[in-house]
């Protein structure tokens, strides 16, 4: 069975790796990046998909919205 649901990016539940570098960008940089990705994927993604985003394509992600990934990851 597939249940699709819109959500925002601020109110979503990543994990392990993922959820380390998303709990470093602020609200405003993924609402950015939920703007980047709603045009990137227009028919939608698949939480894993979305996750495994944030995970493995951290430098990606801060390309997208004009961020470095050093500075980033050095928040606290």
């Amino acid at each position: 069975m597939t249940i699709t649901s819109e959500l925002d990016l601020s109110t979503f539940k990543f994990w392990s790796g993922a959820k380390d570098f998303a709990d470093k960008l602020t609200y405003t940089e993924l609402q950015d990046m939920q703007n980047h990705l709603e045009d990137l994927y227009p028919d939608g993604m698949t939480e894993t998909h979305l996750n495994d985003l944030f995970w493995f394509e951290d430098e990606f992600i801060c390309q997208c919205i004009g961020l470095d990934l050093d500075e980033v990851c050095n928040r606290e």
